[in-house]
C-alpha cells in the first residue's frame, strides 16, 4: 500500500503532470492493491475550495464521488490510535494539524507516503515518495 498526500491525490485526479515520475510510477504499481487517502484529506479539499485556493474543474460532491473511485483507493479513516500517534509524532515535526494526521496515518498503517510537501518529506520518521 502507498498513501496520498492531500496534494498528490487532487493532482493525481485533475493534473497528473505535476506528479514526479517516481509518485506515477508507485501510484501506478499500487493500483491493484490498495491506495491510501486519510479522510483528513477530504475536510482539507472541502477548505481549500472554500477559501478559494483550489478550483476543481467539477463541484466538490461531484469531485469526490470521481476521485474516491480511482483505482486502489481506499479512504482511511481516523482511528483513535492514529489520533493518539499524531499527537505524540517521534522528534520534531510542524504544527500543521493536517500534516500530522496524515503522516501519523502513513506511519500507523506502515506505509510509505506520496508527497511534494518539503516540510513532511524532511520528517525522518516516515517514508516518502517523491
Amino acid at each position: 500500500m502507498i498513501m496520498l498526500d492531500t496534494h498528490v491525490w487532487v493532482w493525481w485526479t485533475i493534473d497528473p503532470a505535476r506528479l514526479s515520475e517516481t509518485q506515477r510510477q508507485e501510484i501506478a504499481r499500487n493500483e491493484d492493491d490498495r491506495i491510501g487517502v486519510s479522510a483528513i484529506s477530504c475536510w482539507e479539499v472541502a477548505k481549500l475550495c472554500e477559501y478559494g485556493r483550489l478550483a476543481l474543474p467539477v463541484g466538490l460532491s461531484e469531485w469526490f464521488q470521481a476521485a474516491l473511485q480511482y483505482p486502489g483507493i481506499s479512504l482511511l479513516n481516523l482511528t483513535p490510535e492514529i489520533a493518539i500517534e499524531s499527537t505524540s509524532l517521534p522528534g520534531s515535526f510542524h504544527r500543521d494539524p493536517s500534516d500530522q494526521i496524515i503522516v501519523a496515518t502513513a506511519r500507523v498503517h506502515r506505509c510509505p507516503l506520496a508527497t511534494s510537501d518539503d516540510k513532511i518529506a524532511g520528517y525522518p520518521h516516515v517514508r516518502t515518495v517523491r
